[in-house]
C-alpha cells in the first residue's frame, strides 16, 4: 500500500490555505481537517482523489462504524464521526471546483459522506458536562500549599481562573499588565493573549467571595515586590528545572518567561483537585461554575448581559445555549420544590417582560 500521494499532498496544501486565508480557520481547526483527510487516504489506499467515487465515501463510513478510538477502545463516538465526515464533504466540494478535478467529480457525490438524519442528532445532542461547585473550589484552595514560589503560583493559577473564567490558552499567556488590581479587572488582549479566536475583551473580577481574589493580589505583589517583576513579566510563569543534589533534574524556581502551551495549566489543576480528595475538573469547567452562580445571583437580564459579556460572549444567548443548563440535581431540586409549594408565587410584571422580550430578541435572531 502506498505511503504517499504527491498530487493528493498539493491539492491538501491548496486546501489548507484556502481555508487559512479565505475562510479564516484557526490552525486546531485546519489541524483537524487535515487529520480527517488524512483518515479517509488510509482508509481509501492512498487512491488519487481524482479517483473519487461515492462508493468510497459509503465504505468509508463503514469503517468508521467498525473502527474503536486508540485511547479508549471504544467505538468512535457519533460525534467524532460526524465531524470527520462533514469535513471531507466540504473538502470534495471545494476539490469539485478546482482546475484538473472539475471534470472528475461531481458536487453531489460528497453529499454520500452524511450522517442519517436520527445519527446526526445523537451526535449534535447537548450532554451535561460535570463542574465544580463553586464550595469545592474553595476547598481547592485552602488546602493548597503555599511554601515556594511555584507552590504561591500554582494556588494563585487556580484562584484567578476562578474570578476571571479565563481559558486555559489564555492563563498561560497572560503578563502582569494586564491585571488591574485597582480596577478590579484583566485585560484579555489577543496581541499578547492567547484568547479564543483571537478576541480582545476585558474581564471585571467575579465575585466569588471566599479568599480567591485575595490569593491574586497577594501573587501579584509578590512578583513586583519580592521578585521585582515588571508589566512584561508572565503572570504564571514556567519552571525553572535543575539538576538536583541526587543528579536528577529537579523544579528550582520560576523562570522570566511563560508556558509555550496549555498543557502545563491543565496538570497544575489536575494535582490540586487530586490532592484535594475531588475528581479533576480542568480550568474551562469553571466557566460553567461562573454561569451557574450568575444565574443564581443575576437579579435582571441586564445584569445576565453584562455577566455573559465578562465571559468574552459577544450574546447572552452563547451563555444560556453553551453553558446555561441547569445541573441536574438542581434541577430535581427546582422541580420538586414547585411540586411541593402550596401555591403557586406570583409573578413579577417586570420580570416577565424581560423575559417575554429576552425571547422576541432570540425569535429576531433564529435562536428561538
Amino acid at each position: 500500500m502506498a505511503k504517499h500521494n504527491a498530487a493528493n499532498a498539493r491539492i491538501k496544501r491548496e486546501y489548507f490555505q484556502y481555508l487559512k486565508e479565505a475562510g479564516r480557520r484557526s490552525e486546531a481547526s485546519i489541524d483537524a481537517v487535515a487529520k480527517a483527510l488524512d483518515r479517509f487516504e488510509q482508509a481509501n489506499g492512498q487512491k488519487d482523489f481524482r479517483k473519487f467515487h461515492r462508493q468510497q465515501a459509503v465504505a468509508f463510513k463503514r469503517k468508521l462504524d467498525a473502527e474503536r478510538a486508540v485511547r479508549t477502545g471504544k467505538p468512535l463516538s457519533r460525534a467524532t464521526v460526524n465531524s470527520t465526515l462533514s469535513a471531507l464533504r466540504a473538502f470534495f466540494i471545494w476539490l469539485a471546483g478546482q482546475p484538473g478535478y472539475k471534470s472528475r467529480l461531481q458536487y453531489g457525490d460528497a453529499d454520500y459522506f452524511n450522517l442519517a438524519e436520527t445519527e446526526v442528532r445523537i451526535a449534535k445532542a447537548v450532554r451535561h458536562k460535570p463542574f465544580p461547585s463553586l464550595e469545592q473550589v474553595h476547598h481547592v484552595l485552602s488546602v493548597m500549599p503555599t511554601a515556594t514560589d511555584i507552590e504561591k503560583r500554582n494556588r494563585a493559577l487556580v484562584a484567578f481562573a476562578l474570578i476571571t473564567g479565563a481559558r486555559d490558552g489564555a492563563l498561560s499567556s497572560f503578563r502582569l499588565k494586564h491585571v488591574d488590581l485597582e480596577q478590579g479587572r484583566v485585560d484579555q488582549d489577543a496581541r499578547d493573549v492567547r484568547t479564543k479566536a483571537s478576541k480582545t475583551f476585558s474581564t471585571w473580577f467575579f465575585p466569588v467571595g471566599g479568599d480567591a481574589l485575595e490569593i491574586v493580589a497577594d501573587w501579584c505583589t509578590h512578583l513586583r515586590t519580592v521578585l521585582l517583576w515588571g508589566d512584561d513579566d508572565p503572570l504564571f510563569p514556567a519552571t525553572l528545572v535543575a539538576l538536583g543534589d541526587t543528579g536528577g533534574f529537579t523544579p528550582v524556581g520560576l523562570r522570566r518567561d511563560g508556558w509555550a502551551s496549555a498543557g502545563p495549566v491543565r496538570k497544575i489543576f489536575a494535582e490540586a483537585f487530586t490532592a484535594a480528595g475531588l475528581p479533576y475538573f480542568n480550568p474551562h469547567s469553571f466557566r460553567n461554575t461562573l454561569v451557574q452562580l450568575g444565574e443564581r445571583i443575576c437579579p435582571n437580564i441586564e445584569a445576565f448581559k453584562a455577566w455573559s459579556q465578562n465571559l468574552g460572549h459577544e450574546r447572552a444567548m452563547t451563555t444560556l445555549t453553551s453553558y446555561g443548563n441547569v445541573d441536574p440535581h438542581r434541577q430535581a431540586a427546582l422541580i420538586r420544590g414547585m411540586g411541593a409549594a402550596k401555591t403557586a408565587p406570583a409573578f413579577d410584571p417586570a420580570t416577565m417582560a424581560q423575559v417575554m422580550a429576552l425571547f422576541q430578541k432570540m425569535a429576531g435572531e433564529g435562536l428561538a
